[in-house]
């Protein structure tokens, strides 16, 4: 299961890239901090749909890097121990005691 989300992780992280580098800037430098007309939280929030595309891409790589930290987690709790089969199906070596006894007497 981890190797499956860990390829999705990469496969999200190469497109969350590919969309933040094809958005448009709002403003050049930190001009963003500090109150120009384009603010990133305005109050219609983002409208364009490369932005909610954005948003929901790292919304789902959020749910899935702590899907990813779940799992490792109970892949290191698992002990090796706890996979072995106990296998008692051997039998004990039986002694023939009188062929051993005649066998020492002559």
């Amino acid at each position: 299961m981890t190797g499956i989300l860990l390829i999705v992780q990469i496969v999200l992280v190469v497109i969350i890239t590919i969309a933040v580098l094809l958005q448009k800037s709002s403003s050049i430098g930190l001009g963003a901090y500090s109150g120009s007309n384009e603010s990133v939280f305005g109050a219609k929030g983002p409208g364009t749909f490369l932005a909610k595309v954005t948003f929901f891409l790292g919304f789902i790589f959020v749910v899935n890097t702590i899907a990813l930290g779940y799992f490792y987690a109970q892949q290191k709790s698992a002990s090796v121990v706890d996979a072995m089969v106990e296998n008692n199906d051997v039998a004990a070596p039986t002694i023939n005691v009188v062929n051993d006894i005649n066998k020492t007497t002559k």
